[in-house]
């Protein structure tokens, strides 16, 4: 990723995706997404058809959100929440939050039997390298 100015800035966000898709070949999707649930850029992996319409994924990623706040609350006991994943029939889903304003929702294909390691060796490291970037634009937004 290249060092670019703060706020929104759409460029970054959809370079950061793209970089998100090259993790893994099993990357379906990848979508950054406000604080309010409202996804702000994504990427989709070349010549794959997505299952959800963008309506329907608009409100999976408000859902995941919310879901993500209510999780929140219990930190302070148990800890910082690295990721959460849904394993559904057609594909996997994960939440992962990038700063108090900024989440990181992916798919990946059903097939994938690595989605921990993916996450936590390849999509973990990439947002540590771009934290700095996201919590930029929490104080600028």
């Amino acid at each position: 990723m290249r060092g670019r100015s703060l706020a929104t800035d759409y460029e970054f966000l959809h370079l950061f995706c793209s970089d998100v898709l090259a993790t893994g070949k099993s990357v379906r999707w990848a979508g950054i997404v406000n604080k309010n649930g409202i996804i702000i850029s994504q990427r989709t992996r070349e010549g794959l058809k997505l299952i959800l319409t963008e309506e329907e994924n608009e409100e999976y990623a408000a859902t995941a959100i919310a879901r993500q706040k209510t999780r929140a609350k219990f930190e302070s006991k148990i800890g910082r929440m690295y990721y959460a994943l849904g394993r559904y029939e057609k594909l996997h889903r994960a939440t992962i939050p990038i700063s108090n304003d900024y989440y990181l929702l992916i798919t990946m294909d059903v097939e994938e039997k690595e989605s921990d390691a993916l996450i936590m060796d390849k999509v973990l490291p990439l947002i540590a390298e771009q934290r700095n970037r996201f919590m930029s634009a929490d104080d600028s937004g």
